[in-house]
């Protein structure tokens, strides 16, 4: 199977997964806690924005951060492939301005002061990564704040998996698990690690300037500002 046709099913097949297997249980076995780290810096970039301003949560699953923007009152809306996951977070905070939109469709222009992209990007494909970059740069406002997390997995686990890939005769490229990494990926799931020299450059390309790099509980955060 080509690369191209391989990246179509795989994305199907995780808009399905999200919709029918986690979903209907994201929130209890995920949702239900939040990470201090990612915690405190939504908190502090939620402060940063103006008082009238808008927040877009790119990829908002559940709602698990909207508490927290609820309670910085300032305006936000959220966006995600799946629609099991919106129809969660529509039940749960019925307030919320929603739309099914996934990273690489995103269609915004000058609309937003800050975004945020929590727990998401593992998912997205490296062929995706500049357009997701690129589409976030254009939806913010001039000076604009992006903040997004990367998950970190052990060096030897990704060498693994890409070797066992190889062997099944999978298209994938270095970075890339389809292996099972959890609960609802009884059949093969996908995560993509990057290299920290590969995510700097993308974020340079995209014309973001970086504001902070941090490293903790097993993630990368990236607190960005859109260039001039």
């Amino acid at each position: 199977m080509e690369r191209s046709e391989w990246l179509k099913l795989k994305r199907h097949s995780g808009e399905e997964r999200y919709d029918h297997l986690w979903s209907p249980i994201y929130d209890e076995n995920w949702g239900s806690t939040i990470d201090p780290v990612h915690a405190g810096l939504v908190t502090h970039l939620a402060h940063t924005c103006p008082a009238d301003g808008s927040i877009l949560d790119a990829a908002c699953g559940t709602g698990e951060y909207w508490p927290i923007l609820l309670a910085s009152g300032r305006a936000f809306c959220g966006i995600d492939q799946s629609q099991g996951m919106l129809d969660r977070a529509h039940a749960k905070f019925p307030q919320v301005k929603l739309a099914k939109i996934g990273l690489q469709e995103l269609p915004y222009q000058n609309a937003f002061d800050v975004i945020i992209c929590m727990d998401a990007l593992e998912m997205v494909f490296p062929e995706d990564w500049p357009r997701v970059l690129h589409n976030f740069h254009r939806a913010l406002k001039r000076d604009g704040q992006l903040y997004f997390s990367v998950e970190i997995m052990d060096g030897h686990a990704i060498e693994l998996d890409y070797q066992a890939g190889i062997d099944l005769g999978i298209p994938i490229v270095y970075g890339e698990s389809v292996f099972a990494t959890g609960q609802g990926e009884e059949d093969g799931g996908y995560h993509y690690y990057p290299s920290m020299d590969q995510v700097r450059n993308w974020i340079r390309e995209s014309g973001f300037k970086q504001k902070v790099k941090a490293e903790a509980n097993d993630y990368h955060h990236f607190w960005l500002q859109k260039g001039r």
